[in-house]
């Protein structure tokens, strides 16, 4: 079974919590990605998602040129480390209705970003995950949050 470490995007792109979200918006543009991971003193803290800046920016008629990273991200953070298996991280993805997953090394009382797995990465490298997850969303008679029914109907085998 593959592991999360096996699938993650190793070059994960950051930014600074006291930096704004139109920097945000415009280094996610420039790379081409869907998200940040948030910093704080060198740690990983929050996640900005095209989502946040949706909700949280646009929809309120928040000025991006001075609305703070740190005001506006997904917090706490939800984590996993390399060496998770696959449909570990599926899992705590379905529990927390979330898409992506910083990935962390843990080495005593430090914790240092080393990757970034999503739920279109897994989907991708392991369609039957996505089965998992539809299962999961069964058995607790939730509906699936829109962006993740998409992935996983796209993906289903």
């Amino acid at each position: 079974m593959l592991k999360v470490k096996d699938v993650m995007v190793k070059d994960v792109v950051t930014i600074h919590s006291d930096q704004t979200i139109l920097t945000a918006a415009k280094m996610m543009n420039e790379n081409g990605i869907g998200c940040l991971v948030v910093l704080e003193n060198d740690r990983a803290v929050g996640i900005i998602t095209e989502r946040d800046l949706l909700e949280r920016v646009i929809m309120v008629s928040a000025d991006p040129a001075k609305t703070l990273t740190g005001q506006i991200m997904s917090k706490p953070l939800v984590t996993v480390e390399p060496e998770t298996m696959l449909e570990d991280a599926v899992e705590l993805m379905f529990q927390h209705k979330i898409k992506k997953l910083p990935v962390v090394e843990k080495r005593d009382t430090d914790t240092r970003l080393v990757g970034l797995v999503t739920l279109t990465d897994i989907a991708r490298i392991h369609p039957a995950l996505m089965k998992t997850m539809r299962k999961l969303f069964e058995e607790s008679s939730e509906i699936p949050p829109k962006n993740m029914e998409k992935v996983m109907n796209f993906y289903i085998v």
